[in-house]
């Protein structure tokens, strides 16, 4: 899955590209199969956004998926969990400091960034992980939220 993940790095404007082009499409049918089913596939759910994004990203499923904001690395491969930029241990090769075998996850993530569209979004502070949402879907969680915003203009 290594190999996968600096593919997705690699290609992270293709990446944006497929991400712009079917999230929208999945927020949808999310918001369609919880309108009809509840909770009830919450779990199913899960697990399918966990499999594709374990896959393609090396995704640790925190529940709050920066990855459209990091260049598609996910910061939550760093060994420190640092959600913000590098740790300042980055060795000259770009390597990390804990792990030297590893690129540094932001040196990935910067890199991948400046690939994108958006390449800003790196530079802006992102909010501490909220513990409580390891292991649930970033997916179903963006979806309430829109849902709710949407109920609130109407």
């Amino acid at each position: 899955m290594y190999g996968v993940r600096l593919w997705a790095v690699k290609h992270s404007r293709g990446m944006e590209r497929l991400y712009n082009s079917v999230n929208p499409t999945i927020l949808v049918m999310l918001r369609g199969i919880t309108k009809v089913f509840g909770k009830r596939l919450d779990t199913p759910i899960t697990a399918m956004e966990a499999g594709l994004k374990g896959f393609l990203f090396d995704c640790q499923m925190c529940g709050d998926c920066a990855l459209s904001k990091t260049g598609m690395s996910c910061p939550m491969n760093c060994p420190k969990k640092l959600r913000n930029g590098p740790c300042g241990g980055v060795r000259e090769n770009g390597n990390c400091e804990v792990e030297p075998d590893m690129p540094c996850v932001w040196v990935q993530a910067w890199e991948g960034s400046q690939r994108m569209r958006a390449d800003t979004s790196i530079l802006k502070v992102q909010k501490p992980v909220d513990q409580s949402l390891r292991d649930t879907s970033a997916w179903l969680r963006v979806t309430a939220e829109r849902a709710a915003s949407q109920e609130e203009k109407s």
